[in-house]
Formats: C-alpha cells, sequence, structure tokens
C-alpha cells in the first residue's frame, strides 16, 4: 500500500468537501443554465449530414424530377443494340441478316455484293429455321452478301413462295 498517494488523497478529499459545502451556498441566478446550455448548442451544434436536410416532400419532389429525366431520356435517345459479345444479326433497313462467316471477315471483304436466290427450306434447318414434313419441299426467298470468290458471307430472309 502507497501511504504517499493515500495521504495526498485524503488531503484533496478535504479540500474538496470544503469547496463542496462553499458552493452549495450559492446559487446561479435563473435561466443561467437554460441560456448556457442554448448557447453551447449554438457553439458546437451537430452539423447535419446533406441527405437530412431536405424533407420527405423535397426528397419526393427529387425523384419524381429524376423519374421523368430518366424517361425522358430513354425515350428520347437512340436507339442502339447492346451486345455482349460478337453479334451474328445485323440490321439493315429493318431486316435482319444472319452472318454466315466471321464478322471481321465481312467486315474486311471490298467487293461483296448482295444476290437474290430461291433457297429450299430444307438448307435453312442448319440455320435454325423450323421446317415442317408439310412444307420440307418448298422454297424461301433469300438475299445473300456475297464475297468476290463466291463464298456466302451473311444471309436475309425475305418471305416464302
Amino acid at each position: 500500500m502507497d501511504t504517499k498517494h493515500d495521504h495526498q488523497d485524503l488531503l484533496l478529499d478535504a479540500h474538496f468537501a470544503t469547496l463542496r459545502n462553499e458552493l452549495a451556498g450559492h446559487d446561479a441566478p435563473r435561466c443561467v443554465e437554460k441560456e448556457l446550455m442554448q448557447a453551447f448548442t449554438r457553439e458546437f451544434a451537430s452539423k447535419r449530414p446533406w441527405y437530412r436536410r431536405w424533407s420527405l416532400p423535397h426528397w419526393g419532389a427529387a425523384g419524381a424530377c429524376g423519374s421523368l429525366a430518366a424517361t425522358l431520356l430513354l425515350v428520347l435517345a437512340p436507339q442502339r443494340l447492346v451486345t455482349v459479345g460478337p453479334s451474328i444479326v445485323g440490321f439493315d433497313d429493318g431486316a435482319a441478316f444472319i452472318a454466315l462467316d466471321s464478322l471481321e471477315r465481312i467486315a474486311r471483304e471490298p467487293d461483296a455484293r448482295l444476290v437474290e436466290a430461291d433457297l429450299p427450306q430444307t438448307a435453312l434447318a442448319p440455320l435454325g429455321v423450323p421446317v415442317n414434313p408439310q412444307n420440307a419441299d418448298g422454297t424461301v426467298r433469300a438475299e445473300m452478301l456475297v464475297a468476290a470468290d463466291g463464298h456466302p458471307l451473311a444471309l436475309r430472309l425475305s418471305a416464302s413462295n
């Protein structure tokens, strides 16, 4: 046990007790504590975050304006196809071309020409066109993009005959 520190604590306790007794007899004027607390609150007020500065109607109006802007952008923006990988279908005046070769080769081909042909429906089965036995002997009108060497690059189906 440390007697030196104990002795100091006893002396401090005696002084604090005397101070408490003296202060108990003094009363501050009315409303001083209230005014001090108000001044403290003004001086050290916590800053509200930016998102709490607006009330619920403000946020509702902001959400409505944002939704309206997003809708306008979607309606008025030019429509573009979003593709993840290389596309095998290209659009030309509303009709679709089905790529039969790589898109790089099609883009590199300088002298490609468009050829119309009547293809048997059975020849289109490997491309995923449904063929039923009743009309398997029919033909389909098609336009083919053909390279200068005669190799077909892309195919566009026009109508059934």
